[in-house]
């Protein structure tokens, strides 16, 4: 490759390995320097004259000094798969624990060994894929930032279980404790979402006689139809994560059906990607409940 083709490739940015094969000699490249045709912008890293510094050069240039076996992570990789508007002043990368290179001004250097599963490569730059990159860039966001940055994640690119799977292969890496707290609490709020979503779906399908929150025999049911007895329960995220919650809600499911109900349970997933399946099943089981007693108190 070219010169020319390796600065219009990286916004201007070009390093010194690159230079050399390209063709130029290093006493080439350091004539450049001296007249100041390069800029240096981290060691045996450089801009071009007549380039200018956008954000694209900077993260460029990181990830060029780092290495070729370094990784983009964090915000900065955020950045680059197009989940936020602007790039991080500090890049973070993340490199091998084999290696140990510092920390400089503008880049934050993380030792670790990934996955393999957890790094892809886009616009010929290696960096963390899509459901560890919202994990790390909501961490390195702080709980408030980053709450709010995984609740729009969820919403618009990820699922929820890629993300769970992703914090479990990493489970012990710099951040994890944070990484667990912000996703028990997207979880937590994913149950309020799809329960309004569902009150939502009934409501268009002009559905009646149920009610939300319904107390009855020590338990509460999210959505309940107390005449047919078909209660409706609405799993968040949280269900899946944690285990003693979920063991908790099947003793619960357990004691409704011995008393009498039927008990349909139904996620956020369930609610956005089939709501006319959710929608039909819950008419039936509610239609036919009533219709039932109607049969029996006919018989003579």
């Amino acid at each position: 490759m070219s010169i020319n083709s390796y600065l219009l490739r990286q916004a201007g940015v070009i390093s010194r390995a690159q230079a050399v094969a390209a063709g130029l000699s290093r006493d080439a490249v350091d004539r450049r320097l001296a007249t100041r045709r390069w800029r240096p912008l981290h060691p045996r890293v450089y801009l071009a004259e007549g380039h200018r510094l956008t954000d694209e050069g900077r993260v460029r240039a990181a990830a060029l000094w780092a290495g070729p076996d370094a990784v983009l992570s964090g915000v900065a990789a955020a950045w680059w798969h197009g989940f936020v508007e602007r790039a991080p002043l500090v890049v973070g990368v993340t490199v091998p624990r084999r290696r140990s290179p510092a920390s400089r001004p503008g880049v934050s250097v993380r030792r670790r060994t990934l996955e393999p599963v957890d790094v892809v490569e886009h616009r010929e730059v290696a960096l963390t894929d899509r459901p560890l990159t919202v994990l790390e860039a909501a961490v390195e966001m702080g709980m408030a930032g980053g709450a709010t940055f995984l609740d729009r994640a969820l919403q618009r690119w990820i699922r929820f279980p890629a993300i769970y799977d992703a914090y479990c292969r990493n489970l012990g890496a710099h951040g994890s404790a944070t990484a667990g707290l912000l996703l028990v609490a997207a979880a937590d709020r994913s149950a309020s979402v799809a329960e309004r979503l569902l009150i939502r779906r009934l409501r268009e399908a002009g559905i009646r006689g149920w009610r939300v929150g319904y107390r009855t025999g020590g338990f509460v049911i999210d959505v309940a139809f107390p005449l047919a007895r078909v209660a409706i329960e609405v799993d968040g995220w949280a269900w899946h994560m944690d285990a003693a919650r979920a063991g908790r809600d099947k003793r619960r499911q357990n004691a409704l059906v011995r008393q009498g109900w039927t008990v349909l349970r139904y996620t956020w997933h369930d609610l956005v990607e089939r709501p006319r399946t959710v929608i039909a099943e819950i008419r039936h089981e509610v239609e036919t409940a009533r219709v039932v007693p109607r049969l029996a108190r006919r018989r003579p």
